[in-house]
């Protein structure tokens, strides 16, 4: 495990200006893999009063996908904070934003609006369903892209519910790479052209895009096949791609595809009679017949008389694709991670040397680096509004304007507490741990009460009891500077509805 603060002549995105709007992790991680690459990356948070909580820096500080970034706290609802997001735009090279269509349209933030000022900006959009189309406006997650995009339903065992792969599959190989992805692309295009460009990018395409290059779908349109769950070769039924029990109560993944590697798995374990069970053509589709489960179960009962760390230095050197099933812990001790620096050090200014996982595109002339731990809400927000041209009395006056605004209503610092105009570009928005006291109040004039409802459950309708999140749940939705939606807990960023 080597620090990555190491001294590059250059990174490949060095120059580069990027202004993140994201909410959520997966719209934060294609900023994070631009700037691994040199890229100068400022986040645009919404205030909150967990800023100050010391232990709320110190774990925002192993952020994954919030490392070599700054943070800017500004209220994108307030007119000072808008203004100062369009100063911030017109030097910008690239835009990435996380919010369902609409949402930076209303702040003012959309890209017709920005693309006026700078022709050269390149605009990503993340969302669930993408900019058109009848689903445009719908909340959804993870588990919901993949349920429509016919992935979820492919995986697992064929007598049981399809199994939820965390959300690893629509969120992060979708959304995140493919927004990476086009971002560099419009990059490109844009030395040739000189202009930008908007990327739109949705969960639920990306997930269909990552089906279509498995197996699975390859004779769909030619041939009208595709498996149902658990079943074809890459199902889990045969003996030559399956999850097998070692002696130790742990687990090992044998994934033979190819019959000369079958054979050696075969010869392996001593029984070279089974080496007939090797993949065939017609198993594209079709499930194991009751010879090959018998098979199966017959390996079954041989990879049971050893531990998991036993056969896993036997197979290996039988040139064996083969698998041991690691919990976090070892994954992180796991020699090749450890020699491909996927754990790194770097220095913290006040937490001294800790540890963040590596890059893991690996580049011979212009790697990237792993230059500074992710900073905690609003931690450089001074150093860029002085950027900007605005000196220490500007950034006072614009706290002194927020407290007095605060002062006249008799509320507590809380932007979702003013009208969407109101207040100014600084000001706190309604904490994560006030989420079971707030009410939808019947309508009476005056300020706009925050939108507690997310958007499915948003109907007008008699308010339902609050709803009190756990401790962990309440600290991850003040991470994310965010409040709940008090009918299904679900995450409201900004007083705006779901993200994406």
């Amino acid at each position: 495990m080597r620090a990555s603060t190491e001294e590059n002549p250059m990174g490949v995105l060095d120059g580069i200006k990027i202004l993140e709007l994201a909410r959520v992790p997966p719209a934060e991680m294609p900023g994070m893999m631009l700037a691994d690459m040199g890229a100068d990356v400022l986040k645009i948070e919404t205030p909150s009063d967990s800023q100050e909580d010391p232990d709320w820096q110190r774990r925002s500080a192993f952020v994954y996908v919030n490392r070599n970034k700054r943070s800017l706290a500004l209220n994108m609802k307030a007119a000072e904070g808008q203004a100062l997001f369009k100063k911030l735009a017109a030097g910008a090279d690239v835009i990435i934003e996380g919010f369902r269509p609409g949402v930076m349209k209303r702040l003012g933030a959309d890209y017709e609006t920005l693309r006026a000022t700078n022709p050269r900006l390149v605009y990503c959009s993340l969302s669930g369903f993408g900019q058109n189309g009848p689903y445009r406006d719908y909340p959804a997650h993870d588990m919901n892209y993949l349920s429509l995009a016919g992935v979820l339903g492919l995986i697992g065992e064929a007598d049981r519910k399809p199994a939820i792969p965390l959300n690893l599959v629509a969120d992060y190989a979708g959304a995140s790479m493919h927004g990476a992805l086009g971002i560099m692309f419009a990059l490109f295009a844009r030395e040739r052209t000189g202009k930008g460009q908007l990327v739109d990018v949705s969960y639920l395409d990306t997930s269909v895009a990552l089906l279509a290059a498995t197996p699975n779908m390859r004779f769909y349109f030619s041939d009208g096949l595709a498996p149902k769950r658990g079943e074809g070769f890459l199902g889990g039924s045969y003996p030559y791609y399956a999850i097998y029990d070692t002696k130790d109560g742990k687990l090992l993944t044998i994934g033979c595809t190819e019959p000369w590697l079958w054979e050696n798995f075969c010869k392996a374990i001593g029984r070279p009679d089974m080496v007939r069970f090797a993949r065939k053509h017609d198993q594209f589709v079709r499930a194991a017949n009751p010879e090959e489960v018998k098979a199966r179960e017959e390996i079954e009962a041989i990879i049971r008389t050893k531990n998991r760390d036993e056969w896993y230095e036997i197979l290996v050197k039988a040139d064996v694709c083969v698998g041991k099933v690691y919990d976090p812990e070892e994954m992180v001790a796991d020699p090749q991670v450890q020699a491909r620096d996927m754990v790194v050090e770097v220095k913290h200014p006040t937490l001294g040397t800790i540890k963040e996982f590596g890059i893991p595109i690996k580049l011979s002339g212009t790697p990237g680096t792993v230059r500074t731990a992710a900073p905690h809400a609003g931690e450089h927000t001074d150093a860029v509004l002085r950027e900007l041209g605005l000196s220490a009395a500007d950034v006072k006056a614009l706290r002194e304007r927020r407290s007095s605004a605060d002062r006249r209503t008799g509320a507590p610092r809380a932007t979702e507490r003013q009208s969407p105009g109101a207040g100014a570009a600084l000001s706190r928005p309604v904490s994560s741990g006030e989420i079971s006291r707030s009410r939808k109040p019947k309508s009476r004039g005056g300020p706009e009460w925050p939108r507690r409802l997310c958007d499915s459950a948003w109907s007008g309708e008699r308010s339902p009891r609050p709803r009190r999140l756990p401790p962990a749940s309440r600290t991850e939705l003040s991470e994310l500077g965010a409040s709940a939606c008090y009918r299904c807990g679900q995450g409201v960023a900004a007083g705006l509805g779901p993200d994406r």
